[in-house]
């Protein structure tokens, strides 16, 4: 049956290309006219080189999506080939037109390996060879009373604690090497990990003082010789960290950022005036879109070198000491749903609706 959430008219704008790509697990839309005729192909990837070319998300998508893209003829589909594409291009989804290119159908990665009792996984990620070092040392307050009893890092998300899902998902691409920095309650953590069964390697780092987000690894310094991910231990991205190095590489970064596109609606209407009062306009319930920091890096080794030890610095004071000593920090974006927060019992209670949904 054709999925209208995997159909965008060819007028939209990238926000709302976004929002909608947001809620598909596809990751791809099919451009099509007024009369479903299909134009191209519009993808995640596309979006975010249109951000970082510093474009504006209002803007429409006419210059954003790729004009044809990959689709089949209804009269010549067959599950076989249909297969092949999926394999062959690593797509999650591709538009079924007829004669005169009008999309009446799409098959998804998981449809065209279900049927017949023939599964298959989704194209595996690329391996990359970046030790990731995970920030499980903070108190949780936030979180409290939880965190009263346990540390931040082993709540529990489904069946399993949150620092292991995030584990599970560098995991994905074949990282074997993780160091964790521990402080409050981190015997609990090293407990934890070294009574299950696990496949990679995981260094424990203890600090005697509270550092902030970046101190703590100064610990690593004389462990980590080449370029690494440092991530928070209360929030997930799904992305493809092969892609995101590559990214990181490319542009000569110190330092990359890992951001998302958030969408936030005032639940007010928003009052403008002047000098004296005079109402000048009023917005009835606006929405901002704002690009956030995750808490996922990658870092260069040489980063290490402008982090004080001993003392408290945070990701914010290594930004700026980096952009202040001509060092270059770049950000990549992923989607707002791509992005999963633990950090407080609201955000909690969706990350649990968000990974333990079947």
């Amino acid at each position: 049956m054709l999925r209208e959430d995997l159909l965008i008219p060819e007028d939209a704008t990238v926000k709302a290309a976004l929002k909608q790509l947001d809620k598909s697990a596809e990751k791809m839309l099919a451009v099509v006219d007024a009369g479903r005729r299909l134009l191209g192909t519009l993808t995640d990837g596309d979006i975010r080189r249109h951000i970082l070319r510093g474009n504006d998300l209002d803007a429409g998508i006419e210059g954003v999506y790729h004009k044809g893209g990959t689709s089949m003829r209804r009269e010549d589909f067959s599950l076989s080939e249909a297969r092949k594409i999926l394999v062959k291009g690593k797509f999650g989804v591709i538009p079924i037109v007829d004669a005169e290119r009008r999309v009446v159908d799409q098959i998804t990665w998981d449809q065209a390996f279900s049927q017949a009792g023939l599964e298959q996984a989704r194209p595996g990620r690329e391996a990359i060879d970046v030790p990731v070092v995970i920030m499980a040392g903070g108190k949780g307050s936030r979180l409290e009373p939880y965190t009263k009893v346990f540390p931040k890092p082993l709540i529990p998300v489904g069946d399993k604690p949150i620092m292991e899902i995030i584990i599970d998902q560098f995991r994905q691409h074949g990282v074997r090497d993780f160091y964790a920095t521990l402080n409050f309650k981190g015997e609990m953590i090293e407990t934890y990990f070294n009574g299950i069964e696990r496949d990679y390697r995981l260094h424990y780092l203890r600090e005697k003082d509270f550092l902030g987000t970046a101190g703590s690894l100064t610990l690593v310094a004389d462990r980590i010789d080449r370029t690494f991910i440092v991530s928070n231990c209360d929030i997930i991205v799904k992305a493809d960290y092969a892609e995101v190095v590559r990214f990181h590489r490319k542009h000569g970064a110190a330092l990359t950022v890992l951001s998302s596109i958030q969408h936030f609606v005032i639940p007010y209407g928003v009052v403008s005036f002047r000098e004296g009062g005079e109402v000048t306009d009023i917005a009835e319930k606006p929405e901002y879109t704002l690009t956030i920091n995750t808490g996922v890096y990658v870092l260069d080794r040489g980063c290490l070198d402008l982090i004080p030890k001993g003392r408290i610095f945070n990701m914010t004071d290594l930004i700026l000491a980096l952009v202040a000593a001509g060092k270059k920090v770049v950000t990549y974006p992923v989607n707002e749903n791509d992005y999963v927060d633990i950090g407080q019992w609201d955000d909690y209670k969706k990350a649990v609706e968000k990974l333990t949904v079947k």
